[in-house]
């Protein structure tokens, strides 16, 4: 832990680096089409749907629209993309299960006992775009031990806008070098080092599939490393 010495809270990037979000969507939407009869690809819908999150979010970041929760951003892109992916039917109950699917994401294997680790030693928090309702539901779902949820939603600022990243530190009382910001995306990491942040970067290969191309190693000289959640903790000395 050469150099990390005043750490004192681990920040994370959730969708992605905490939990499978593209597994877990394709579960939730095979389960909906044994129910209704859909024949569907669910893992091009899952892509899809995923695809729509940064232009989402780059509307309210660009004040083109005020502030708006994740949840709305989320139903806003899957009424878009419902027709062309064959989803036909659903009933307004429907639509809000398989909106809220984004509260029901599994986390990798390596996180809970990762996380768990890391507990003893650091506070934890979320750095993340999601909304509070959200990540709360994510979090009594895979049993996610989470000192405090923080990020956008707080902020009222959407990653990589500083105020995402600084109003998490000041609330927990800490300085920016206090605080290590743990993602999977290297530009995650970039924007949390440009306001002070130590940095971490644990690949997930897989998030987008298996012929994801890119944050498959890192691109910046980050202060950690890590292959997992357990690694993580293992460098860290938890």
């Amino acid at each position: 832990m050469a150099g990390l010495e005043g750490v004192t809270a681990l920040t994370f990037d959730v969708f992605g680096t905490v939990v499978d979000w593209r597994s877990s969507i394709v579960r939730e939407g095979e389960a909906l089409a044994r129910a209704k009869g859909l024949d569907v690809d669910w893992f091009r819908f899952a892509d899809a749907w995923r695809g729509q999150y940064q232009p989402a979010l780059e509307q309210v970041r660009s004040g083109a629209r005020p502030w708006t929760p994740l949840d709305t951003l989320h139903r806003e892109s899957l009424e878009r993309l419902l027709g062309v992916h064959g989803i036909v039917g659903l009933n307004e109950r429907e639509l809000d299960h398989l909106n809220r699917a984004w509260h029901r994401l599994d986390p990798w294997p390596d996180v809970v006992p990762g996380l768990t680790r890391l507990r003893r030693r650091f506070i934890l928090a979320t750095l993340s775009n999601g909304n509070v309702a959200l990540m709360v539901n994510l979090a009594r779902h895979g049993g996610l031990p989470w000192d405090a949820i923080l990020g956008a939603e707080v902020a009222r600022a959407y990653k990589p806008q500083p105020a995402a990243y600084l109003t998490t530190a000041a609330l927990l009382g800490l300085r920016p070098d206090q605080c290590l910001m743990v993602a999977a995306h290297n530009n995650d990491l970039a924007a949390a080092r440009a306001l002070g942040f130590r940095t971490a970067f644990v690949p997930r290969p897989t998030e987008h599939g298996p012929t994801q191309t890119f944050d498959l190693k890192p691109t910046g000289d980050w202060d950690l490393v890590a292959s997992d959640f357990t690694d993580l903790a293992d460098r860290l000395k938890c």
